[in-house]
């Protein structure tokens, strides 16, 4: 049997679904399910466009660097785009809680800085 080591892109996404689930656990718990929900819908607004960029630079070894750069820009765009969309969708559920929103989408990224931090 192999030891394989995920990618730091991999952890960064693993540690994005951990921080979800705590933050809606916590909310299910001291809020209700109402904000649980809306707190997971915030998490999932910033976790899927990570995942879309995850996936289209992840290839891009052995390319040459215009095309990186191309790739790295498109997915960078791509996210952008795909987080207004989500929000979009979320913000036309009835009742949504934007506190716990916000709170699920901001505890999300902030892995990023985490990840900074710890390297």
């Amino acid at each position: 049997m192999t030891d394989r080591k995920l990618s730091t892109v991999s952890k960064i996404l693993s540690y994005q679904i951990l921080i979800i689930i705590i933050i809606t656990t916590g909310f299910a718990v001291a809020g209700g399910w109402l904000k649980a929900i809306s707190s997971i819908l915030g998490g999932v607004a910033a976790f899927i466009p990570n995942l879309y960029f995850a996936f289209r630079i992840n290839n891009t070894a052995g390319w040459e660097a215009r095309k990186i750069l191309r790739s790295f820009y498109l997915g960078e765009s791509g996210k952008l785009l795909l987080t207004a969309a989500l929000f979009l969708i979320i913000f036309q559920i009835p009742d949504i809680q934007i506190l716990p929103l916000l709170a699920g989408y901001i505890a999300a990224l902030s892995v990023f800085w985490f990840a900074l931090l710890m390297r």
